[in-house]
């Protein structure tokens, strides 16, 4: 079973910032895509942001572009989520996924296993 483990969420005030990080397991790590999902209380998980395997491409939803940036460090298995500005619509459960390339990854996650994910909640 390959499954992340997503840390970093917590409460934090509206223009507040948190940083997530996802720790893969998987072996193909370092020349997968990676990408931030989120699924927030009685809705669809949705796609967040995504970056390429060496981290030279980027790519975001529209409701963060501007306000999250996203990260790697293939030594450490790891892929980051700064988030700055939060809004309440930021409030969900993050998760991370692996996939082909930084768009095919927004419809099409690889992994058939997500990881726990972390709760991040915006409110005042």
């Amino acid at each position: 079973q390959v499954q992340s483990v997503e840390s970093g969420g917590g409460l934090v005030q509206p223009g507040g910032s948190l940083k997530l990080s996802c720790v893969a397991s998987q072996r193909t790590f370092s020349t997968d895509a990676m990408g931030w999902f989120r699924q927030a209380p009685g809705k669809e998980r949705e796609f967040v942001a995504s970056i390429s395997w060496n981290g030279g491409s980027t790519f975001y939803a529209d409701s963060v572009l501007g306000r999250f940036v996203i990260s790697r460090d293939n030594a450490k298995n790891t892929v980051y989520l700064q988030m700055n500005n939060l809004k309440f619509d930021d409030t969900a459960v993050y998760y991370c996924n692996a996939g082909l390339d930084t768009r095919s990854i927004v419809r099409n996650p690889r992994l058939r296993d997500w990881g726990q994910g972390t709760q991040v909640t915006v409110s005042s």
